[in-house]
This record gives structure tokens, sequence and C-alpha cells, in this order.
């Protein structure tokens, strides 16, 4: 059986695992604003953590398109007060962040993986977590949150992501970070077209030979709003269906705003497979 090597914590990879999000921002797409405030932050993770997330990814900076940067006290003023509350319990504690300073000050108050947008590419970053033995998510993205969706272009862009992908995996295991503690992210939506993403969700399995947990992200994503008209709050069946599909084409996390609607979905999905 695969496993998750995260911090103190194993996780099986034999069915699918559902990472909840906690953005603790003014201005992330979905829910920016909502839990900016400490307590309704933790009220909501407690409340994921009911609903059967598998871990929690805290992120203080919205990389939204078009989103400006956020300063580094900043970023660690919203973060690390949720995170210390939190990763002294049983759900393991993702930090959503590209700031090395920050992953190393989120590793010591008990983060057990870091969630890079960047894929541990700014200077000491893949030094600041090869250490622990902390998770690290490798995430493709084309230009920056700023810019990255102004004009995205790609020749092969299922070949150019995995190929990106894999010499970040390449790079980890350089450092030090053995494959049992690597996931990567295509990236939907950070520098992608609707065509691009849809690319990308049919071709997952094109991934598989990187030999590292896939995760994908598509909860409310834009793509899904252009698809079928309806704003971010309003696409949690658009949401839990293109879960499903990502799970269906080799997708091992699932990172999702409405952990309880995707549970049950994965829930049939998982026994009507065990059956075949």
């Amino acid at each position: 059986m695969s496993f998750l090597q995260c911090g103190k914590f194993k996780l099986p990879l034999d069915r699918p695992l559902v990472m909840g999000v906690v953005n603790v921002t003014p201005d992330s797409f979905s829910d920016g604003g909502l839990y900016l405030d400490p307590k309704r932050a933790l009220e909501h993770a407690r409340r994921l953590i009911g609903e059967g997330a598998d871990i929690l990814d805290i992120g203080g900076e919205s990389t939204r398109p078009g989103a400006a940067p956020v300063s580094p006290e900043e970023e660690r003023r919203r973060v690390l007060p949720v995170l210390e509350r939190l990763a002294a319990g049983n759900v393991p504690i993702s930090v959503d962040t590209r700031k090395p300073a920050l992953m190393r000050e989120a590793i010591a108050a008990g983060a057990a993986m870091v969630n890079d947008v960047t894929a541990l590419s700014a200077p000491g970053a893949l030094e600041a977590v090869a250490k622990a033995p902390v998770a690290v998510c490798l995430m493709h993205m084309q230009g920056e949150p700023g810019t990255m969706q102004a004009n995205p272009s790609y020749r092969e862009v299922v070949r150019e992501v995995r190929d990106y992908l894999a010499a970040r995996v390449a790079a980890a295991e350089a450092a030090g970070i053995t494959r049992s503690r690597i996931v990567v992210d295509p990236g939907f939506g950070f520098g992608k077209t609707l065509e691009h993403n849809l690319a990308l969700l049919r071709s997952l399995g094109e991934f598989r030979p990187l030999g590292v947990a896939l995760l994908a992200g598509l909860s409310r994503k834009a793509m899904l709003g252009k698809l079928t008209g309806r704003e971010p709050h309003e696409r949690v069946h658009a949401s839990v269906a293109a879960a499903l599909l990502a799970v269906q084409n080799g997708a091992r996390i699932v990172r999702v705003h409405d952990v309880a609607a995707t549970r049950d979905a994965l829930a049939v999905w998982n026994a009507v497979k065990s059956q075949n």
C-alpha cells in the first residue's frame, strides 16, 4: 500500500484523500474575508475536520488571478495563530505559502506539509523543508498570480506541465526529500485557459509515471464558472463532479472547499470501485 509521509502522520493512499481549504485572507476568490478572524478560521477548520477532512490547508496569501503579493509579516500574522492552535490535533495541517521563512516557522509550529504554488523554486525553499519529515506539494504555475491569466500559452500543455513537475520532483529528491513525502499538482487555473484545464483533467493519468501522489485543486474555480455560468459559492455540484473526475483519472488528493459533499460522493465512488 502506498502512503504519504506527512510529518508525524503516515497517510494511506489506498483511497482518495480530501484536503479542506482554510483561507485566512481578505481576498481569496471564493471565501475571501470570511475567515480572516482567527476565531472564525478555527471554527471553520474544526467544522471541516468534523465533515471528514484528511488534511487542512491554511493559506494567508491569495493566489487568485490578479492577486497582489502579501508582505511576509502580514502573511505570518494571519497564518501562525491558526496553525498553532490546530497543529496538536489528529489531522495534519498544511501551510499554503511560497515564502521559505514562513515555511520554516510553520514547520516549527507543527505544520505537517508545505503546499507551494511555486514548487519550492524560491531561493532557500528546498532547504527550508528538506530536513524536516514534512510532505511537500509541488505545483505548476505559468507566470505570477498577478498576471498568470493574461495570456497563458503552451505548445503541449500536458507534456510541458508534466516535464516541469518531473524536474521539480528531481530537485526535491536531490535536496533529500524522499518520494514518499512528495505530492505534485498540475495547477488548474494557474496560467491556464479553460481548454488547458480540461486537457489536464482528461490526462491526469499521464502524471502517474512521476511516481508520487497527485493532487487536484479544482474546487469552485473559474473554469467551473465558465462551464456552468455560476458564481463561486454556487459551484458545489460542479466542484464535486470535477473532484470525482480527477480521482477517476488518477488524483489521490483533492483540495476542496466543500468537504462533506466531496466525502459523500467519494464514498459512493469507493463503494462501487471496491465491488470491481
